[in-house]
């Protein structure tokens, strides 16, 4: 498969507060959904952020530690469980695309924006793909404890990139990235967070008692730093690398290398986060739940 063959704008790495980061994927949708450019972009979170999965009960979460450690809560509109998310630790990126130019079929349509996924990881010398078989769930409210399915998780084989130390077998997997997409005004958006380093006690520290040690939380997820020599910035720009040449490798494909939010869309994007990223009628009550949870 290859990328669909429309304007596409790389929009590199800025950092954000979390609500503002959602309400940019959704304006990026607009965009291309109302014929602008298409977008490929990555970013960072600050402050750090807890972002819940669309269907998660917020009594899961820790409130007080989130509020005494200063990060931010909010809730995705995709699914899965919570991810912590921190300036360091973690590597966003988001693609926004027309819906009529991607397969319908979901899965497909998650291979082909995964592309670029994977290749980064390869550039970086990380023999990361999706995971061989399932693996059972170890905490289901954490995206990244959830069980492990070959049709989407990926996973980076920690024995073939010289880590010996870690008591792993060559071959054994940990996750290294969680992507998820939606469907919004006739655009497909999928966002990902793959892992650059490992904070396991504050990956566990949002969620309300979880029932695994940081030490098991290292067993199932591995961060890039632990694979390979390479610092964030240089792993930032093989993500992007990585995102532009797939957009550019379509038939008749234009890409803008630098491209940027207008003053309108940025507007855009701060009246949704307002009305409904940072709201607490978003953010703490579970769809589907008659009354707000606290």
């Amino acid at each position: 498969m290859t990328a669909p063959a429309v304007d596409w704008q790389l929009i590199r790495e800025e950092a954000r507060p979390g609500p503002m980061q959602m309400a940019l994927d959704e304006v990026a949708a607009e965009t291309a959904a109302a014929g602008g450019p298409a977008t490929v972009r990555t970013y960072r979170w600050e402050p750090s952020c807890l972002t819940l999965g669309r269907h998660q009960d917020p009594e899961t979460v820790d409130w007080a530690f989130c509020e005494r450690e200063g990060i931010d809560v909010t809730r995705r509109q995709t699914g899965g469980g919570g991810i912590y998310h921190d300036g360091r630790g973690d590597i966003a990126y988001s693609i926004a695309v027309p819906a009529d130019t991607v397969p319908g079929e979901l899965l497909d349509c998650y291979h082909l924006l995964c592309e670029p996924v994977l290749d980064a990881f390869d550039r970086l010398g990380i023999d990361a793909d999706y995971v061989d078989e399932s693996v059972p769930a170890l905490y289901h409210p954490a995206c990244y404890l959830r069980e492990l399915h070959p049709a989407h998780d990926v996973v980076a084989r920690v024995g073939n990139s010289g880590d010996a130390d870690d008591g792993k077998e060559a071959g054994d997997g940990r996750k290294i990235a969680g992507n998820a997409q939606y469907r919004k005004r006739e655009a497909v958006i999928q966002h990902g967070s793959l892992t650059f380093s490992v904070d396991a006690g504050r990956h566990l520290g949002v969620f309300a008692d979880p029932p695994v040690t940081p030490g098991a939380f290292r067993e199932r997820v591995v961060g890039m730093d632990e694979l390979v020599d390479v610092d964030r910035a240089d792993a930032v720009a093989a993500v992007e690398a990585a995102l532009l040449d797939w957009a550019g490798a379509a038939p008749d494909a234009t890409v803008n290398a630098d491209g940027s939010w207008t003053d309108a869309e940025l507007e855009r994007a701060e009246e949704i986060a307002a009305e409904k990223y940072r709201s607490e009628a978003w953010v703490r009550t579970r769809p589907g739940s008659r009354t707000r949870e606290t």
